[in-house]
């Protein structure tokens, strides 16, 4: 199989490693966190690069590109520790508002292309501990609309957004797969309460009290499946280019710092351990590819497939940031040195969509049929 880029994939691989390069320094990075992690302005940024409209379909402004591009990309931000809902905005909202019918693509789609409106998902709930079909927010029909009751939590740039797409019960138990709903919902129609986290983005929670709601589509788990795992992938490719940027930045502190009148990269133990941190950033990378690369497949093999790069993703997220961390000494801890924000944004990163353990039980409930020694 042939792993090389296209020529086109280079190219946005190295306009967007310019941008970084560029635009996108350390020092900026640091002080959009301090000042509260609003990045609508960055995002704008991203929009005259093309990249909000990267997958759209160029009839509504976008560049009908694929999930491989995608992921070169999400790579190249996580390399700059760009802190801009790209995933959330560019590639999982396309994704959903793919189901809607053709009038509302055509009233938000070329928006979100040129970035005027940025639209994200709004899924998590209290209890739902990762459980896509956990929804309690409820939807009825009201005149020739629909009215939405129910709240969600940890919005990825909700007091950012111009409008949500939520699912919401039509029918069913709480944990029902089906009887869900995907509602279009605008930023007016609900109370949000926003907030910084941990690595400096923003998030918010968002209420809804007969929010008016457009519909996109009854079916709505099988898109809010699909939609997960684009956003899996893509937080896989993210962590890729956090990792491969945080072991140059380790391995260049380890040849500059001096110890006992030696730099620390002379030093055979700590050489081992940079070797296993360059071995997991490797496993990691190829499970990135495996997991854009079965995107395509159908849902049982695709989720299977997204649940076990993530596993592997997770496992070197955690080494990879540990160890570097550990052989920065205290410095790499320190809010001032770039090496404790990868750090953070990587601990942030394992937990979307699902930790290490959430999907380690999904790669084990779907092999069920086939685990063991003469599977």
């Amino acid at each position: 199989m042939d792993f090389d880029f296209t020529e086109d994939q280079v190219s946005l691989r190295d306009a967007v490693q310019r941008w970084v390069d560029k635009g996108f320094s350390f020092e900026r990075r640091h002080q959009i966190a301090k000042a509260g992690g609003a990045t609508r302005a960055v995002y704008g940024e991203l929009a005259e690069l093309g990249l909000t409209g990267l997958v759209l379909p160029e009839a509504h402004g976008g560049m009908g590109f694929g999930p491989v591009e995608a992921m070169v990309v999400a790579e190249e931000l996580g390399r700059g520790l760009v802190n801009a809902p790209f995933a959330q905005g560019a590639l999982v909202a396309p994704a959903l508002l793919s189901a809607a019918s053709a009038a509302l693509q055509a009233q938000w789609l070329p928006k979100m292309a040129d970035a005027s409106a940025l639209v994200v998902l709004a899924h998590q709930e209290r209890g739902a501990r990762y459980r896509l079909s956990h929804v309690a927010t409820t939807a009825k029909a009201a005149g020739n609309g629909w009215v939405l009751n129910g709240s969600k939590h940890v919005v990825p740039a909700g007091d950012e957004a111009d409008a949500f797409v939520v699912p919401a019960r039509l029918s069913g138990a709480t944990d029902d797969e089906a009887g869900i709903g995907l509602f279009l919902v605008e930023r007016g129609a609900a109370r949000v309460r926003g907030y910084t986290t941990q690595d400096g983005a923003r998030a918010a929670d968002v209420v809804l009290a007969d929010a008016p709601a457009a519909l996109i589509a009854q079916d709505g788990f099988v898109h809010l499946e699909r939609a997960a795992d684009i956003a899996l992938a893509a937080g896989c490719a993210e962590a890729v280019g956090l990792m491969d940027r945080l072991v140059a930045v380790t391995v260049e502190y380890m040849n500059t710092r001096k110890q006992f009148g030696t730099t620390l990269a002379s030093f055979q133990a700590l050489r081992h351990r940079i070797a296993d941190v360059k071995m997991q950033l490797e496993l990691g990378r190829s499970m990135s590819y495996y997991a854009t690369l079965k995107l395509g497949e159908p849902p049982a093999q695709r989720r299977r497939a997204i649940s076990q790069a993530r596993v592997q993703l997770g496992n070197s997220m955690r080494f990879v940031g540990q160890q570097c961390i550990q052989l920065h000494g205290g410095i790499g801890v320190t809010d001032e040195y770039i090496a404790s924000h990868y750090f953070k944004r990587l601990t942030v990163l394992e937990m979307g969509f699902g930790d290490t353990l959430h999907h380690l039980g999904e790669v084990s409930r779907r092999m069920q049929d086939t685990a063991g020694v003469f599977a």
